[in-house]
């Protein structure tokens, strides 16, 4: 809200010294308010592409850091399936596969608080 505010009073002051100065110096007066109002749009531009390459890398970086995770899940997952299924049966598959489940779940939720 106070960008909008600091605008309307370039503006509101750019008027107020129209008035002052009359109609000859209105060429200057309506360059120097558009260049102030160019530089304040740049600056929330970029404000927001900043923000905006924040978030963005946040989200990268999740994602990345998921990819072990994922990895290292499916290469246990393989054995832990034979073994499981040979010595328990499907209650030892679905055990072994569950944990495994949870444990990636674990680990995203971790990742997606992270700041």
């Amino acid at each position: 809200m106070q960008p909008e505010r600091d605008v309307r009073d370039e503006l509101r002051a750019t008027i107020d010294a129209r008035r002052d100065l009359g109609p000859d110096y209105e060429p200057a007066l309506v360059d120097s308010l558009a260049d102030r109002l160019d530089a304040t749009i740049a600056a929330r531009v970029e404000a927001e592409l900043k923000r905006r390459g924040k978030e963005t890398k946040r989200k990268n970086d999740s994602s990345r850091s998921m990819v072990p995770i994922a990895l290292g899940s499916m290469g246990i997952g393989v054995p832990l399936t034979a073994i499981a299924a040979s010595q328990a049966g499907t209650v030892g598959l679905i055990v072994a596969w569950l944990s495994i489940v949870l444990i990636n779940i674990a680990a995203a939720g971790a990742l997606m608080r992270r700041p």
